[in-house]
This record gives structure tokens, C-alpha cells and sequence, in this order.
């Protein structure tokens, strides 16, 4: 063995490693997941939306733990190999932290996301009169969201404003609407 490798201790190879993970985290966070730059998705089945278990984040997150808690054991006398399943056992609660958090906070994301199979049947109030064959405005309330859509009328008769309507189809930008009996 080559006299500079005898000297290294289990110690330097724990915090050697944990600099990797850490190197890696601060990456990670500054360009995002990089394995998604380079065309790699190891956790396409895991993941169903949200981080997964091998995002970069949570390995990197273990890789540290488990290098800084290995050198931390080594410190206080451990042997490589206890030293090891230290290190191995604080990533595991480490990235399942790191995981949860990463988790709730994907989950508390919200979706301004309006299909156009929800405006199908809404109601909606007429707030351009639409003419005789020409188009008007609408607006309808989906979710939270206040919708304004360019409309028709079914017939081609016209509508007043503040008419109540009721979509019935979607064309492109364009809502088809026609004369609602009931109140929004």
C-alpha cells in the first residue's frame, strides 16, 4: 500500500464523504435535480408526483448524515464498521425527515389548472350582452377561481347582461351557452 493511503484514517474517509453529499446538496439546490438534466429519472415509478425516495435532495441529504455521523462515531472510538451502521442508520432518519417535510410541502401545493370538461354545465352570469349571432362575455365562478369567457348563444338569440346562462360546450377560447332557468 502506497505510504500517503496508510495514513488515512476511517475518520478522514467519513468526513471525505460527507463533503461529497453536502458538495451534492448544495448542487442540488442551486441547479435542482440533476439527474433530471441528464435524462436519468430513477424514481419515474416510486414518485407518483412529488419528491421521491432516490430524488438527489434526499440522497444527498443521506449521503451527509451518513458520513458526518460515521466520522462522529469514529471520533468517539468506533470501529470502522460500527462506525458504519451509525452513519447508515442516522441518513435513514435523516433523508426520512428530509422526505416528509419535502412530501407535505408537495402536497400543499395548489393548481390553478381550469379543464375545460369542468366548465361544462356551470352556470355563469352574462357580463357583455351577446347579440343577436355575435359574441358576448361571461364570467363563472369554478372552485375559487372567476372565470371570464368570450360566449355565444346556443341559438343565436340574443342574451342581456347579467342574464344567468348555462355553459353547454366548449370551443377553443369560446363558451356555447344558452338561457338558464335556475339561479348561480
Amino acid at each position: 500500500m502506497p505510504a500517503g493511503l496508510a495514513e488515512i484514517s476511517a475518520f478522514t474517509i467519513f468526513l471525505g464523504i460527507a463533503a461529497i453529499g453536502f458538495l451534492f446538496l448544495l448542487v442540488s439546490l442551486v441547479f435542482g435535480e440533476i439527474f433530471e438534466h441528464l435524462g436519468a429519472d430513477f424514481d419515474h415509478d416510486l414518485d407518483h408526483g412529488g419528491p421521491g425516495i432516490f430524488s438527489t435532495r434526499i440522497l444527498s441529504v443521506f449521503v451527509t448524515a451518513f458520513g458526518g455521523f460515521g466520522a462522529l462515531a469514529t471520533y468517539y472510538g468506533l470501529a470502522p464498521a460500527p462506525a458504519s451502521g451509525v452513519g447508515f442508520a442516522s441518513g435513514v432518519v435523516f433523508a426520512s425527515i428530509i422526505y416528509a417535510f419535502a412530501r407535505f410541502l408537495w402536497g400543499q401545493q395548489a393548481t390553478t389548472e381550469v379543464r375545460t370538461a369542468d366548465l361544462v354545465g356551470q352556470a355563469a352570469r352574462v357580463v357583455v350582452a351577446i347579440p343577436k349571432g355575435g359574441l358576448g362575455q361571461v364570467r363563472c365562478r369554478l372552485g375559487e377561481e372567476l372565470l371570464d369567457k368570450i360566449a355565444r348563444s346556443e341559438d343565436g338569440e340574443p342574451i342581456a347582461e347579467n342574464e344567468i346562462v348555462r355553459i353547454e360546450r366548449v370551443l377553443g377560447e369560446a363558451v356555447i351557452v344558452r338561457r338558464h332557468s335556475g339561479v348561480a
